[in-house]
């Protein structure tokens, strides 16, 4: 297996900055997301790793090995496509063989490997259809299978999931990661899906605009957003953000906002010094961490979105909508006024003009 570094990586198309300065360690073994919008450079990252896009600047390493100059098909990888692209008249077992093929591998090794690597995936039965009979699912095996059956040193994966039903979506995170954990192939995989990314991979590169926001695992992304755009990026229910200033009277930590007043003394006992008193500040706050039933704060719930055990509720504070995540929803019903708190052992201070996180 191998090791993957990029340092001070970017790429351009014409005047266009895809992929701006990137570093990034990508352990041996280890399974890596690339997260980010349409547009942010995950992709355009992926293709040089692969070698089908060269770096304006920078350099690739395959362990201590620049491999800027090496072709695609000299880096050892495999890949799978958003698109299957699976040879129609072709079978199963054709398909999967074919890199082995162009290698001119024995042929008792060939189908060696193909039955292999097609047990490994659960397809071994299908192995004599065409792609035309098979299912979403089965097509996105076979070419997981062909990726495999050349025993890459790198798993490079573009989306591979986009195509599935949403059932069948949950399957294949579990079965993927069984199979990375399985063989200890290093594995990059985009999405734009930031639940698929946090199910799945021991660490997260958060993309925007060519630009690296944040690389950490998933437990710091969601806990310990880097910025906004972190924290906005990662939560399958939006985060709740407040703007204000920030406001020490008389001992106490303030930041009034047009909304509300958050005594945020109540979280920071250390390091408030350092706080930019007097200046604009975001504070973002989980939906699971508004507590609702008791507190100084009043709203009316406009909304109510239930989830099964769990339930959106959407409360409205002169004007300011306020999400939160609760089990204890069942009593609750629309235009009702509630109370409720905030766990301030969670929330995040963010600066208001740069967007980073303050504390």
């Amino acid at each position: 297996m191998v090791e993957i570094r990029l340092e001070n990586v970017s790429k351009q198309f014409g005047k266009v900055v895809a992929v701006d300065n990137l570093n990034l360690e990508i352990k041996d073994g280890e399974f890596i997301a690339l997260l980010g919008p349409s547009g942010c450079g995950k992709t355009t990252t992926l293709l040089m790793i692969a070698g089908i896009y060269k770096p304006t600047t920078g350099k690739i390493y395959f362990d201590d090995q620049v491999v800027n100059d090496i072709p695609p098909k000299d880096r050892n990888i495999g890949m799978v496509f958003q698109s299957y692209a699976l040879y129609p008249h072709m079978s199963v077992f054709d398909n999967i063989a074919f890199p082995l093929k162009l290698q001119r591998r024995p042929k008792n090794e060939i189908r060696e490997r193909v039955v292999e690597v097609a047990k490994i995936l659960g397809i071994e039965e299908l192995l004599d259809r065409k792609p035309s009979q098979l299912s979403g699912g089965q097509q996105q095996r076979v070419a997981l299978a062909r990726a495999l059956v050349k025993e890459p040193q790198v798993f490079l994966m573009d989306e591979p999931l986009s195509n599935l039903d949403a059932k069948l979506r949950i399957q294949m995170r579990a079965e993927l990661k069984r199979i990375q954990r399985e063989l200890g192939v290093t594995t990059i995989y985009v999405t734009h899906d930031q639940l698929e990314a946090m199910t799945m991979a021991d660490r997260i590169a958060v993309m925007n605009r060519g630009v690296l926001q944040q690389y950490a695992s998933p437990e710091e992304l969601y806990n310990k957003p880097a910025n906004i755009f972190v924290a906005s990026f990662i939560g399958s229910v939006p985060i709740n953000f407040l703007e204000g200033e920030l406001i020490k009277s008389n001992g106490t930590l303030k930041v009034e906002t047009e909304y509300l007043p958050l005594d945020i003394m109540r979280k920071f006992q250390d390091g408030v010094d350092s706080l930019p008193y007097g200046e604009k500040v975001v504070i973002g706050i989980r939906p699971e961490h508004v507590l609702i039933g008791e507190g100084p704060y009043t709203g009316k719930v406009i909304i109510i979105e239930p989830l099964g055990r769990d339930a959106i509720v959407h409360i409205d504070v002169n004007g300011y909508v306020i999400r939160a995540l609760t089990s204890e929803f069942h009593d609750i019903k629309e235009g009702d006024v509630v109370k409720f708190d905030f766990d301030y052992s969670s929330i995040h201070i963010f600066n208001g003009k740069s967007g980073e996180l303050l504390i």
